[in-house]
């Protein structure tokens, strides 16, 4: 009884440490207990770490910034003058006039600032004003007039290649490594907003633009944000010159891999590159082609000369019931650009379109989740993770070891009972899915945001497929369907691990519980998972979901997954009220 007290007092710790899932930062203690801030980081170091840093990223820098010459300004990618009336950087002009004549709506108030900004009408009866302006100017002024010899004795500066990525792969690979840990090193703390508090202090260049509510929007009413159906433009959005779009034919095998690639080498992976999402075609086939799917929406660019697929988005036909409100609307995933071309600002060119691919459908609302916070989140939920493979997970970092937890204690508080408790549990067949979508129908009724699944919806998302979906139903005596869970399986690859190549998580889907008790029945679950080999049960605290997470010894991940409905305003919900799940 002392040692079943003691571990559970373990496990009450392990909860209180905010469930964080690795240790990231295993010796640097200025990772979680210095400034966040990446310049008060860099003060906080020593002066010779300082110096590295700075090398580094001018070394890496070099180059960038806006285009001095029409060559440059070819590879260019204009986030803001896109959206613009004026001709794009490669039109051949040969006529005069406006380029849109209709006059435009003006809003009446003016447009949101971050929130320690205001804006001012500057009075230049105002003496002091008018000094102030002339002293800004006179500073600009001087600091471009300033010439300095920044690169004396560095031939590399004039004469190697000016595409940073190109310079990079000209040095010594010892050189390149030292460059990419100072780069990682020093944008520790940027990137998208992880919460509200970053996002309030961000300025969305690209969704200012959008139909989405604003950040510090006060959300009481649920409609379109735009109601008018937009007009529709018929030819693709320009591209720089170097690349070209491409509609995925993904019936294709060499083009259904080359997406595995790219999404593999790409896509998601750890802010400390330990772990990097590994996606099977198997898997893409199921999650890109479901009833109704459109090939036009798997959109993607490659690079003209080489043919290489370096970006990609994708949509799929939704049905989403919007609190009393069912919508006809697609959902968006896997945005993903090459790494090399994340300075070019890709990714908001291949929302635009995807955009104009769906409006010519017809649809004008979308579906979207994503870990950084944007304008606006529905519902913020976080991901749980229930340890099967303690030993594999510690040595491969995703968990650790709190204070008076031991590797043999770990082991034995996540023991699982041998075998499964509920009678009649057994995989799902077609002749169940009848049954399992009235199941579903009838769950789905108490979320405020929750798919709407036909026959043919539950056929294609829950017939199990080996290394993709699995649904266990429970088969009473009278040989009716009274309960049901259905997980994906998404492996990761473990990035230079000297033992692990790979960690098998298995992630709920949806788990309905009528005659079975709940806590049974999702137990019996986790033992058919570790039987099988998975080292991860992963669930996000939707639905039902957090009646069983705690006491089957889920801890809670450092992972939020952001909800957000494009082109519709509805007031934010609490996770428990979501009910779909985005994969």
């Amino acid at each position: 009884m002392a040692e079943q007290k003691n571990f559970e007092k373990s496990l009450e710790e392990d909860r209180g440490d905010e469930g964080k899932k690795t240790k990231k930062h295993k010796g640097q203690t200025w990772a979680k207990e210095g400034p966040q801030d990446p310049f008060e980081m860099l003060d906080s170091l020593s002066e010779e770490k300082q110096q590295e840093i700075q090398k580094a990223l001018h070394l890496f820098s070099f180059g960038h910034g806006p285009p001095k010459n029409l060559q440059e300004a070819l590879r260019h990618t204009y986030c803001f003058w896109d959206t613009q009336p004026v001709p794009k950087i490669d039109e051949k002009v040969t006529s005069h006039g406006p380029v849109e004549s209709e006059r435009p709506s003006v809003r009446e108030e003016p447009l949101s600032l971050p929130q320690e900004f205001i804006w001012d009408t500057l009075n230049l009866d105002n003496q002091e004003q008018v000094s102030e302006s002339e002293k800004s100017l006179e500073e600009d002024r001087g600091d471009e007039g300033k010439k300095t010899k920044k690169h004396k004795g560095q031939t590399w500066a004039k004469e190697g290649p000016q595409d940073p990525f190109e310079m990079l792969d000209s040095l010594s690979e010892e050189k390149q490594q030292e460059i990419q840990k100072a780069l990682h090193l020093f944008s520790f703390g940027h990137g998208p907003p992880k919460n509200l508090q970053e996002a309030l202090r961000h300025t969305y260049c690209f969704w200012d633009t959008q139909p989405v509510p604003k950040i510090d929007e006060k959300v009481t009413s649920h409609g379109p944000v735009e109601s008018e159906r937009p007009s529709v433009r018929e030819e693709p959005l320009s591209l720089p010159q170097e690349f070209i779009w491409d509609t995925l034919n993904l019936d294709n095998q060499e083009q259904l891999r080359e997406l595995c690639d790219l999404l593999n080498e790409n896509y998601t992976e750890e802010d400390d590159n330990t772990f990097r999402l590994h996606y099977s075609p198997q898997f893409l086939l199921w999650a890109l082609c479901p009833p109704g799917w459109q090939s036009q929406w798997h959109c993607g660019v490659r690079v003209k000369s080489s043919q290489k697929l370096v970006g990609f988005i994708s949509a799929i036909p939704a049905t989403i019931k919007v609190l009393d409100i069912e919508l006809k609307m697609v959902e968006v995933n896997f945005l993903c650009v090459h790494k090399k071309l994340r300075s070019k600002r890709v990714a908001p060119v291949l929302i635009r379109e995807l955009t104009r691919r769906v409006h010519q459908q017809g649809i004008s609302q979308a579906i979207y989740s994503t870990s950084a916070v944007l304008p606006k989140p529905v519902a913020s939920c976080r991901y749980w993770h229930r340890s099967l493979n303690p030993r594999k997970l510690i040595e491969l970092n995703f968990s650790s070891l709190t204070r008076n937890m031991t590797l043999q204690r770990a082991i034995k508080l996540n023991r699982l009972p041998e075998t499964t408790k509920t009678t009649g549990l057994r995989p799902m067949t077609v002749q169940d899915m009848p049954v399992v979508q009235a199941l579903l129908r009838e769950h789905l009724k108490a979320f405020h945001l929750s798919p709407s699944l036909t026959l043919e919806d539950v056929e294609h998302w829950l017939l199990p497929q080996d290394g993709v979906i699995d649904t266990y139903v429970v088969e009473s005596m009278a040989e009716t369907i009274t309960d049901m869970v259905s997980f994906y399986t998404l492996p990761s690859s473990a990035l230079n691990h000297p033992v692990h190549k790979g960690l098998k998580a298995a992630c709920v889907l949806y788990c309905i519980s009528k005659a079975t008790p709940l806590l049974q029945l999702m137990e019996d679950i986790l033992i058919i998972c570790k039987a099988r080999r998975f080292d991860v049960f992963s669930a996000l605290d939707v639905m039902d979901n957090k009646a069983f997470l705690e006491p089957l010894k889920f801890r809670m991940g450092d992972v939020h997954k952001q909800y957000y409905l494009y082109n519709w305003r509805c007031p934010e919900m609490a996770s428990d009220k979501v009910g779909v799940v985005l994969k």
